[in-house]
């Protein structure tokens, strides 16, 4: 296999050769029988061209070099002087674009105050190395970039597949109807007055044709919304795009060092206190959840991203918005775990997922509260505040940010 690739490359080296010469006599034809005393003549530097098919590449996707070729000398001397059409192919996209440097540091990683649920202790003590995030969730124009390059189908577009998932629920469960197994995601629809919030099941609904492309249900869609976050993306398809951008998702470590914006032992990502007077900070639910939204933020739903201020770290969104993918397995004991080493250093999650609530599915954990978010309910907004759900989960106010290391 070896040797014929580097046949192909000497195929193609041969044909470029060619048609370069071709098009150089061509152009001192045209010289020739078209004289212009005041032409210039203009030379390129040297180019490394792919052999490989060119093709545009997407906003935020990981360029990476084009293969060595054995001879480097002829091909330094094929391209000294390549016509300036060419010259895109040679430029360089800034992989780290639209990203912020998040220095190394320590951090006391777990609740900060009383509404700390029991799965935010004990606090303990945390070190991260350095790495890049992206200043904003993944919006919808960069998810369609990957779907375009790739054909990349969604957890959402898909029918369930009984086989897989009856595992994850009590032995002996029936079969649904089929047409609860069709391609669908979770649509929060508001009730008609005060409920009892351990039902979540009164305001989500399962609503066929709901995916990202129309996150409100099949009637909807997001023309005129490049720049809001994504949604209704599993942690799998998260994990794919992530892939694909040459990127990863953070661990939970990361995200709330992140979050947390250079503040020490602060519960928001904008200090210590919440206070629903005044500007706005972030994208929440204002009012009674889940029936009275007093909208003073001005959203209804999830917000283009940018629309309130960054953390200290140029963060924006890390509070409210839409819940965000963290590469790591929920376990609601981890944090016990964490906390008998005196200090953990770039953890990346338990080796086993376990939530209490639902033994049986394998759970990643969820970051930083969305636009449902509110003190009576769940203060998801808060920087150590913890959410789960199975990796096959999308949801109108769940979406994701990546993150890259330092090379």
């Amino acid at each position: 296999m070896k040797n014929s690739k580097l046949n192909f490359k000497n195929i193609v080296f041969v044909l470029f050769t060619v048609m370069f010469f071709l098009s150089v006599n061509i152009m001192a034809q045209q010289k020739k029988d078209t004289p212009n005393k005041n032409a210039i003549s203009k030379t390129v530097g040297p180019k490394t061209i792919s052999t490989k098919k060119i093709v545009a590449a997407p906003v935020n996707k990981k360029v990476t070099p084009a293969n060595k070729v054995a001879n480097t000398d002829t091909l330094k001397s094929c391209c000294s002087k390549i016509p300036s059409r060419f010259n895109a192919f040679g430029q360089k996209v800034d992989k780290h674009d639209g990203m912020v440097w998040i220095p190394a540091g320590n951090f006391m990683m777990g609740g900060d105050n009383e509404q700390a649920r029991k799965d935010e202790y004990p606090k303990h003590g945390v070190k991260v190395n350095g790495f890049y995030m992206d200043a904003t969730e993944v919006t919808n124009a960069q998810f369609s970039e990957f779907v375009k390059a790739t054909g990349y189908i969604t957890t959402a577009e898909k029918d369930i597949n009984w086989e897989e998932i009856k595992s994850q629920v009590p032995p002996n469960t029936p079969k649904p109807p089929d047409s609860v197994l069709k391609a669908a995601s979770l649509i929060f629809v508001p009730t008609k007055s005060e409920v009892n919030l351990n039902d979540y099941s009164q305001w989500w609904a399962w609503t066929r044709g709901a995916n990202w492309k129309h996150p409100n249900g099949p009637n909807t869609d997001i023309i005129g919304k490049d720049n809001f976050p994504v949604t209704h993306v599993s942690w799998d398809d998260a994990m794919a795009y992530s892939k694909w951008a040459g990127k990863r998702l953070p661990t939970e470590a990361e995200w709330e060092y992140a979050a947390r914006g250079g503040l020490v032992n602060n519960s928001y990502s904008w200090g210590k206190t919440f206070d629903e007077t005044g500007v706005s900070k972030c994208n929440f639910w204002q009012g009674k959840f889940p029936y009275l939204n007093l909208n003073k933020d001005g959203f209804m739903g999830a917000a283009p991203v940018k629309s309130f201020a960054p953390n200290g770290y140029g963060l924006y969104d890390v509070a409210g918005n839409v819940w965000e993918w963290c590469a790591d397995l929920y376990n609601n004991d981890y944090y016990t775990q964490l906390s008998k080493t005196k200090l953990a250093i770039n953890p990346k999650g338990p080796t086993k997922s376990y939530d209490p609530d639902e033994p049986l599915i394998t759970k990643r954990v969820m970051r930083g509260g969305s636009f449902l978010c509110n003190d009576s309910y769940c203060s998801g907004y808060r920087v150590s505040a913890r959410m789960k759900s199975s990796p096959d989960s999308g949801m109108e106010h769940l979406g994701f940010r990546c993150v890259m290391d330092k090379e």
